[in-house]
């Protein structure tokens, strides 16, 4: 921009009447972009970033590890320039990353299958877990890294390495690789296991060597599930490792029917404030198991966190970041995560990789201040220069490692395709096959923790709702989790027969459920049984009947001859004694298990027989009357009622029944079924009635009848004494027809068996009166007053 410009924007500026402000502001933007115009084309912008490790070669590498776990939060004042960050909390096994790097290089290089006449070199720096500190070293490795000046287009690209190995956490490489994917410049995570980091739109240089969480947190929900536990809570870190990788378990945890009763994060910078408000979430929870998706860092601030707390007796789910690393086992002075599980990369021996480990001179760069850190630190020493108190072991750079056992010296690590010789590959997104093996935490002698490759713990319970039982089904508690339920029991009849059930099953229509509800059994069938009590006391009333009634025949028959029987109308006497004894036997046929020749047979000999009666004393009660007509001078009347046109009145009236019964059967006839409706937990056995006018037609009949004949014995009552008969006809219909009366309201509210034992009753009723008040009393005359049973006597002359 020239001079002349300003000019011209000022004029621009006034026209446009700008706010002194702006204006201002924007005058000072235009000589800052004037005065930057007027250097170098390229400038190196800050400090240059200094490797750690270092060694040249014909194609370089760069290695991006964490030596340093946290660094010293420090404000900014803004009146000069921000001082290097303060890196504290060394890593052991990002050294131990870092030594396996340079080992695989050393390898490759002595090789002459490898890369003859190559020489690879490489430049490891230390971002202490910062991403600021990550994308400044990307940027620095791909820019150039020297502090110098250029006026050429040519030397502002000065791409410094070949590739990146590294990072071990997820959050740098999403920073990395969104920075460095333009220019296509590979990097390979060691460590980094964030799903987000297959999406090759985003990432498209990205690989790595260790498989994605998308399959860690799955398994974890599985294992979760295994053990039964579906109240849990989880912990994670505020990062694209944890918030990825909690958010994938979480999906799945709820497919599997676990339920979180929390899920919290934080970082290793947030206050301790806000790490005291999950100690209080987890002291006031009831879950016993924690998923913990935490990287190194934050887990030893937890640990740090749940030891001064004495947060004991909670079962700890690990990610694969911590659940295999030594030194956050050590921390655990306590033992608080003893039994802790979790899925780890599987092991590999790696020939030579020890020898090259435990050699760690090479690292002894002068003047290098991190070496120093790390010996101390490896060794538990100090040097003189130090000026700490607090340890008393002084180093004398001359320890020896043999002996040490920590994350450094421990030496499984992951596969090393290029030394192990086995076959790796990665798929479209740049991820490797997934293999895991289940760690279990478990103190050996000394106290120092194994990692077991096998469970052998004691599995707690943490459940937010206990396991509802067969019987009963799961009740959402309201405003809570769907693992938070009440168990309640099944309603009759339904049944669950599995713990757990979310729902009751009806059982069959046949079927009822059980007292515990738990299964489904068949329903008690009912009907009126010859071998229950009431059936028992029915059929010996129905035979007692039948016997009295043969008693009685016979008493007739035997003193057939004699003027009481002849007066009354013998042959009708013999007719109703005999009808009798049907009306008492049809009664059988109502109990036992309804078929369907016993439904159509029972109504109908019933409705027949009983007419067969009525008629008869129908007939009796006619025979009084006409026989009293007789006596008046002139009357021709028994002529024209006489014993035929008896016998043709009883076959009249009964065929009027026949043919009711004929069209009943016909049309709609009884038919025996199964009443669901009557019991919840029985099956009625009954004889439907079929057609309903059919049935109360021939009750109907009977009843017309009956009252025809009550009517007619009423009016012939007041006759002289030797025509007594009516008297006990009209009594007998008394009973009659208060029976039949009070049988419909009983028969229409009894339940079941108990409107089958209803009718039954009211035919042995109704013919046990007719049979006592018609029949018996003549009997105790002929047997019990013979001078009685006279013709004088008859005749009224006695």
């Amino acid at each position: 921009m020239k001079p002349a410009d300003f000019a011209s924007l000022n004029d621009i500026m006034s026209a446009k009447r700008w706010p002194k402000k702006v204006y201002t502001f924007l005058q000072l933007l235009l000589l800052v972009s004037y005065l930057q115009s007027e250097e170098s084309l390229c400038r190196q912008r800050g400090d240059p970033e200094i490797a750690q490790l270092s060694k040249d070669g014909d194609v370089m590498l760069a290695g991006i590890f964490y030596f340093h776990g946290s660094w010293k939060n420090k404000e900014n004042t803004y009146t000069q320039k921000p001082l290097p960050l303060e890196c504290i909390s060394l890593n052991l096994r990002e050294f131990q990353f870092a030594q396996t790097m340079r080992f695989a290089i050393e390898e490759i290089n002595n090789s002459t299958d490898l890369l003859p006449d190559i020489s690879l070199g490489y430049n490891i720096y230390d971002t202490c877990s910062s991403n600021a500190r990550s994308i400044k070293v990307a940027l620095a490795l791909n820019s150039g890294n020297d502090n110098v000046s250029s006026t050429s287009k040519e030397s502002c690209n000065r791409l410094q390495v070949q590739a990146i190995v590294g990072e071990g956490s997820s959050s740098p490489c999403t920073a990395i690789a969104s920075v460095l994917g333009p220019f296509h410049i590979p990097l390979i995570s060691h460590f980094a296991t964030c799903a987000c980091l297959s999406d090759k739109s985003k990432y498209p240089s990205f690989l790595r060597t260790i498989p994605s969480d998308n399959y860690q947190s799955r398994a974890l929900a599985y294992l979760v599930k295994h053990f039964g536990w579906t109240w849990v809570g989880a912990i994670r870190t505020n990062d694209d490792y944890g918030n990825n990788g909690m958010a994938t378990f979480t999906e799945t945890a709820q497919q599997l029917g676990i339920c979180l009763e929390y899920s919290v994060s934080f970082f290793r910078t947030d206050s301790t404030e806000k790490l005291q408000k999950i100690i209080d979430i987890i002291k006031t929870s009831t879950s016993k198991v924690i998923v913990a998706f935490l990287s190194p860092r934050e887990m030893e601030i937890l640990i740090h966190e749940i030891s001064l707390h004495n947060l004991t007796g909670y079962q700890w789910v690990g990610s694969e970041s911590w659940i295999f690393d030594s030194q956050i086992a050590a921390m655990d002075k306590t033992h608080i995560l003893n039994g802790a599980i979790g899925l780890s990369i599987p092991k590999a021996h790696v020939s030579g990789l020890k020898k090259f480990m435990l050699n760690i001179k090479p690292l002894n760069i002068s003047n290098n201040d991190l070496f120093t850190e790390f010996y101390e630190a490896l060794f538990s020493c100090k040097f003189k220069q130090s000026h700490l108190e607090d340890i008393q072991t002084e180093c004398t750079g001359q320890e020896d490692l043999t002996g040490v056992e920590n994350s450094f010296t421990d030496i499984s690590v992951h596969l090393e395709p290029l030394t192990v010789r086995e076959e790796v590959y990665f798929n479209a997104n740049g991820d490797p096959a997934a293999k895991y093996e289940i760690i279990n935490w478990q103190p050996n002698e000394n106290g120092i923790v194994d990692f077991v490759s096998f469970l052998s713990i004691q599995v707690p319970v943490s459940v937010c709702s206990e396991k509802c039982p067969a019987g009963t089904h799961k009740v959402s508690q309201k405003g809570k989790p769907v693992c938070c339920f009440d168990c309640i029991k099944c309603a009759e009849g339904e049944m669950s027969n599995i713990a757990d059930s979310v729902t009751c099953v009806r059982c069959p229509q046949e079927f009822w459920s059980n007292e515990r509800r738990d299964a489904c059994v068949r329903k008690e069938v009912e009907f009126l049984s010859y071998k229950e009590v009431m059936g028992k006391l029915l059929t010996t009333a129905s035979l007692l009947g039948t016997c009295t009634t043969a008693a009685v025949a016979v008493i007739f028959f035997r003193y057939r001859k004699t003027p009481l029987v002849r007066a009354n109308n013998s042959e009708l006497s013999f007719l109703l004694l005999f009808f009798l004894t049907l009306c008492f036997l049809c009664s059988l046929t109502f109990i036992g298990r309804p078929s369907e020749w016993s439904c159509m047979l029972r109504h109908t000999t019933f409705g027949i027989t009983f007419v067969l009666c009525i008629s008869c004393v129908l007939g009796k009660t006619m025979v009084v009357l006409m026989a009293f007509k007789a006596t008046l001078p002139g009357s021709n009347v028994m002529k024209l009622f006489g014993p035929t046109q008896q016998r043709l009145s009883v076959l009249g009236l009964t065929l009027v029944q026949v043919i009711i019964c004929i069209l009943w059967l016909t049309i709609s006839p009884p038919f025996p079924s199964k009443n669901f409706k009557e019991f919840k937990d029985k099956i009625i056995l009954e004889c439907a009635l079929g057609s309903a006018v059919g049935f109360w037609s021939v009750l109907g009949y009977i009843g017309f009848l009956a009252m025809l004949c009550f009517v007619f014995a009423f009016l012939a009552r007041k006759l002289p004494d030797y025509f007594n008969e009516a008297k006990f006809i009209t009594f007998s219909m008394l009973i009659f027809c208060a029976v039949w009366i009070t049988f419909v309201p009983a028969y229409v509210s009894s339940p079941g068996k108990f409107s089958v034992a209803v009718e039954i009753f009211a035919i042995l009723a109704s013919s046990f009166g007719l049979l006592i008040c018609i029949l018996v009393p003549k009997c105790y005359i002929m047997l019990m007053k013979p001078e009685k049973n006279t013709k004088k006597n008859i005749m009224g002359k006695g």
